[in-house]
């Protein structure tokens, strides 16, 4: 490996280039929110004098605890040294050479409480190259660190909004459009992509007025604008942590002081995974509305070019670690349905999901277990209906694109069908990773599908299309068609795909 040399405006950066890709690591694009900035909102980073070292990934924020989790199983996962000054941000470019190509700007999933831009499944060297791209990766303040709010319950006093996280991101975009031309990219043609929690805060960032011009197309995988948090849910989160630290509301200031070793502790103390509480970006109406469909609907985002998908089978990753589901009945069904989608008549609303999917999928000669059904009616109330509502609400204003990824994973024996995550490694031209292979599969046809996608991809952050040659005519999203590309072992495009299970929910599930 040789050096590579970028000049910003903050100061000299030095990376590395690694098989005719120009690698930076760790570059900081916002102060460490330590001390009095831990839950405040990110600040600019300093200038520098000299060269600053970009070889080596900085820490990332502090992961909730997920051992015996189902992807534990089926990932390796990597995470570099966790810590609080994990405000960083990679870049993976042909060249630091002052022309302007495509940005594309990847926002890590892992339900606001894991993830890492440096994981291996997101090295950006081969998307970089085979595309002409440069490729960011971000950090960004996770679990109570990024997502606590203190607001309702201590005032002015704490400034913790609970979007911490979410104006992370913004500020990583603002030193995007700042800085990013020194690496050979084009401010002015940003893409953002991401998956589960990094396409929710997508989703959110549509909605936002803080966000104008930071990017003009916008990529989401399997996630939309209806996992935000309301104030009240958030608030009760806080509560949760302050409780089991001793501290009443007015008391909240001291969590500044806790170590941030200990507070993390708490964090997996009293909000744990299992437990129902979670942390996420807050419709507040100030930072980011309460309704962001309705602000997407009025045109928020109305220049943003959006491409946004789901795969086949997305809830059977969480659902995997579920002994009760082997024995689901039909009076166990309708209440883990009415469980999900809740309303005013939970189980009158359970029993007409259950009927409406299984005539479907009987239609269509598909299995209607009690598990599947559950799996089916999962994966589309929280992924692919809001998916296509987004793309229903954007169409209106730009072109917009959809897919379904359906390559099987063969992790569990088969089990997972096409699982939440596994579309991921295969936009990223990672497949093969040894961490990761067990979890796609590898061979001729995942390389080709990896390699259509990576094109795809590229060729919609250039030009605001994904259609290329390796792919059949994309054309896009329309009411009428609702024409959807599938990408699978077979790729070809679909019209009104599943369209009795859409309609079912644009007629249950008030606007």
């Amino acid at each position: 490996m040789t050096d590579a040399i970028a000049e910003t405006s903050l100061g000299a950066i030095r990376g590395t280039c690694e098989d005719g890709v120009e690698v930076f690591r760790g570059l900081p694009y916002a102060r460490p929110p330590e001390g009095d900035l831990r839950f405040r909102p990110p600040e600019p980073v300093e200038e520098w004098t000299g060269v600053l070292d970009a070889t080596t990934f900085g820490k990332c924020c502090f992961q909730a605890d997920t051992s015996g989790g189902v992807l534990e199983q089926v990932l390796t996962l990597d995470y570099p040294e966790q810590g609080e000054d994990c405000l960083s941000l990679n870049i993976w470019t042909p060249a630091a050479d002052g022309r302007r190509r495509p940005v594309m700007v990847w926002i890590h999933g892992g339900g606001f409480v894991t993830g890492a831009g440096s994981l291996p499944m997101y090295d950006g060297s081969a998307l970089a190259k085979s595309g002409d791209v440069v490729v960011v990766t971000i950090n960004y303040r996770l679990g109570a660190f990024g997502f606590l709010r203190l607001d309702d319950l201590c005032e002015d006093e704490c400034d913790a909004s609970g979007n911490q996280g979410i104006l992370d991101q913004v500020a990583a975009l603002n030193w995007v459009k700042s800085e990013i031309q020194a690496f050979g990219g084009d401010p002015a043609n940003v893409t953002v992509f991401g998956e589960s929690a990094g396409a929710i805060s997508i989703a959110a960032m549509l909605s936002m007025p803080a966000t104008t011009g930071l990017f003009q197309k916008a990529i989401l995988q399997s996630g939309s604008a209806n996992l935000l948090q309301t104030p009240e849910a958030a608030s009760a989160v806080a509560q949760r942590l302050l409780d089991d630290l001793g501290l009443a509301p007015g008391q909240a200031q001291r969590l500044r002081e806790i170590p941030a070793e200990d507070l993390a502790t708490a964090q997996d103390r009293s909000t744990p995974l299992a437990s129902g509480a979670s942390y996420g970006p807050v419709g507040d109406d100030l930072q980011i509305p309460a309704d962001p469909f309705h602000a997407i609907a009025d045109g928020s985002a109305s220049s943003v070019s959006v491409l946004i998908g789901t795969n086949e089978d997305e809830m059977k990753l969480f659902y995997r670690l579920d002994p009760s589901l082997d024995e689901l009945d039909e009076e166990a069904l309708v209440a883990r349905v009415a469980q999900l989608v809740g309303g005013e008549h939970p189980d009158e609303r359970a029993f007409a999901a259950i009927e409406a999917y299984r005539a479907a999928r009987e239609e269509r000669e598909e299995d209607t277990s009690p598990r599947e059904l559950l799996c089916a009616i999962a994966t589309d109330y929280v992924f692919r209906w809001p998916a296509m509502r987004l793309a229903e609400l954007q169409a209106k204003y730009v072109p917009v694109y959809t897919y379904v990824f359906d390559w099987p994973s063969p992790a569990a024996g088969g089990a997972l069908g096409s699982p939440h995550l596994a579309e991921v490694p295969f936009v990223f031209g990672t497949y093969d990773h040894p961490g990761v292979r067990g979890f796609t599969g590898t061979g001729t046809q995942a390389g080709e599908l990896s390699n259509a996608m990576q094109v795809a991809w590229a060729r919609f952050a250039r030009f605001g299309s994904p259609s290329t040659p390796a792919l059949p005519e994309w054309p896009a999203y329309e009411s009428g068609q609702r024409w959807t590309m599938r990408l699978g072992r077979e790729l070809q495009v679909e019209e009104r795909p599943r369209e009795p299970e859409r309609g079912f929910w644009d007629q249950t599930v008030s606007a």
